[in-house]
């Protein structure tokens, strides 16, 4: 027999958990990007070579997709707070590790461990909300944490390069020692067990008929797409922005933090928006959008249009993703009734890997077109809204 998890209330998300669940968004965009500047001295230092520092961070990347697979499932049986804190912890030991590796193979292994327990935050944050809040109040506090994950990548690469002269880039990693000390912290001080032990358990069969409705795989499939269609122009921007525009280092940045910008202001106004649209029509909404811009390119590229354009469309479809990335979400997790653990990881989890595959695609025409960015960003908005269409979540 299952027992039907209760509605949450909407008022159960306090200011001080929205900030902390905010910095548990912002760890893994942390932890990607702050040390990339310090990459050569790496190599230098542990007297290896550039693809093995690389491996660093690839070894991260497959950590976050492996954790999250691990202690969604887990929360689900055991609560939140506990696998929660054992990640911090982990997190904890293995960004101290990393910081005092002696050898690029215990870096990468560390790199490893700190991607896994990294993921604690990022899929049992979403969890938690899912846990305490519906609807609006839902999409509200996604549309936070996209907002973090939207500044945060922009920023991280930046205090990188100004740290690294300073402290070197066992000092940048050590800042990441400092960071999980604090969430480790903030998550005793400040989160709560939102699971009941009622709750608690193996997802049960109607957990995973939900896990395999329409509604949760259809809007995990809009955010996943979705947010491929930013990895596209996120693996391709630099050569795009810099080897065919003719950008420097610095133009190249302002213009990526203007389009991180747009992706803000448009999640924030998305917040705003939901009470009087609720997060269906703002989801359909921005993938029209983002579908259009994304066309709009892609017929730029193939006429050859003057290059000067390309940023137009490109910070339309970016800033779009603000109407979309926090309402699937929301919408993907509100549709799962006991498993949000286990859902909050599959969606997570293939976020990522789907992020993986993507990037190598947009550099498969060489240095001489943005034509494979423009065909993967209009393939996956295209992709992204049919998946919306057969979900049915605007119809619910």
């Amino acid at each position: 027999m299952t027992t039907t998890a209760p509605v949450p209330t909407a008022n159960r998300i306090g200011t001080r958990l929205l900030l902390v669940l905010a910095l548990l968004a912002a760890v893994a965009p942390f932890a990607t990007d702050l040390y990339l500047s310090a990459f050569p001295r790496m190599a230098v230092d542990l007297r290896t070579d550039a693809t093995s520092i690389q491996l660093t961070l690839t070894a991260f990347l497959l950590g976050i997709a492996a954790g999250q697979l691990i202690f969604g499932p887990l929360s689900d049986r055991f609560g939140r707070k506990g696998p929660l804190v054992i990640g911090a912890v982990l997190f904890v030991a293995s960004s101290l590790l990393a910081a005092l590796a002696p050898s690029v193979a215990v870096l990468i292994a560390a790199r490893l461990v700190q991607g896994v327990s990294g993921a604690a935050g990022m899929v049992l944050g979403r969890a938690v909300i899912s846990d305490l809040a519906r609807g609006e109040t839902a999409a509200k506090a996604f549309n936070l944490m996209m907002i973090v994950m939207g500044v945060a990548p922009v920023l991280a690469p930046l205090l990188g390069s100004l740290m690294v002269d300073a402290v070197g880039w066992r000092g940048v990693l050590g800042a990441l020692v400092a960071l999980a000390v604090v969430m480790l912290v903030a998550v005793l001080w400040a989160v709560p067990e939102s699971l009941p032990r009622e709750r608690r358990g193996a997802v049960g069969a109607s957990g995973w008929r939900a896990l395999g409705s329409r509604a949760y795989l259809g809007a995990t499939a809009a955010f996943v797409l979705a947010f491929a269609v930013m990895m596209a122009y996120i693996s391709a921007s630099p050569f795009v922005f810099q080897e065919l525009l003719g950008l420097t280092a610095v133009q190249y940045g302002l213009l990526f933090g203007l389009n991180a910008l747009g992706l803000t202001v448009v999640s924030a106004v998305s917040s705003k928006l939901l009470p009087r649209f609720g997060p269906a029509a703002l989801l359909r909404a921005g993938l029209l959008i983002v579908l259009g811009a994304a066309v709009v390119l892609l017929a730029l590229v193939v006429v050859d249009a003057p290059l000067v354009l390309l940023p137009v469309p490109i910070f339309v479809a970016i800033a779009a993703l603000g109407l979309v990335l926090g309402t699937a979400t929301a919408l993907a997790l509100g549709a799962v009734a006991g498993a949000a653990g286990t859902a909050s990881a599959v969606l997570g989890a293939a976020q990522f890997l789907l992020a993986a595959v993507v990037s190598p695609l947009v550099s498969l025409g060489g240095e001489t077109s943005a034509l494979p960015m423009a065909v993967v960003m209009t393939l996956a908005a295209a992709l992204a809204l049919a998946a919306y269409a057969v979900s049915g979540v605007g119809r619910r």
